[in-house]
C-alpha cells in the first residue's frame, strides 16, 4: 500500500511493505529522508548494507543507487521536496 502526504512543500511516500519484499534499486537527483517507521529492514546504498530497526531516519544523498529489503513488515516513509516530485509518481 502506498499513500501520499503533503504539507509546506514537503511531500512524504508512505509504503507498507511485507516480510521478503524488496523495492529495486533505482536513484534521485535530489537528497532525500527515509524513515523506517516500524520494523526491520536492509539498507542498501551503493553497494553498501545495513541492517535498520525502526524507528530510525537515514539521508539518502542525490545519485546514490539505493535498494530496500523488508526482513519483517514494514512502513517506510520517502520524504522530499514536493518541487523536485515526478508528478507521475510523486517520488
Amino acid at each position: 500500500m502506498i499513500s501520499f502526504h503533503s504539507a509546506g512543500g514537503v511531500l512524504a511516500r508512505e509504503e507498507a511493505l511485507k516480510a521478503g519484499y524488496e523495492v529495486e534499486k533505482h536513484q534521485h537527483d535530489y537528497d532525500h529522508l527515509s524513515v523506517l517507521c516500524t520494523g526491520s529492514a536492509i539498507l542498501e546504498v551503493d553497494g553498501e548494507m545495513q541492517v535498520l530497526h525502526g524507528p530510525c531516519v537515514i539521508e539518502v544523498k542525490a545519485g546514490k543507487k539505493h535498494r530496500i529489503q523488508a526482513i519483517s513488515d514494514i512502513t517506510w516513509l520517502c520524504i522530499h521536496a514536493e518541487a523536485v516530485a515526478d508528478p507521475a509518481t510523486k517520488e
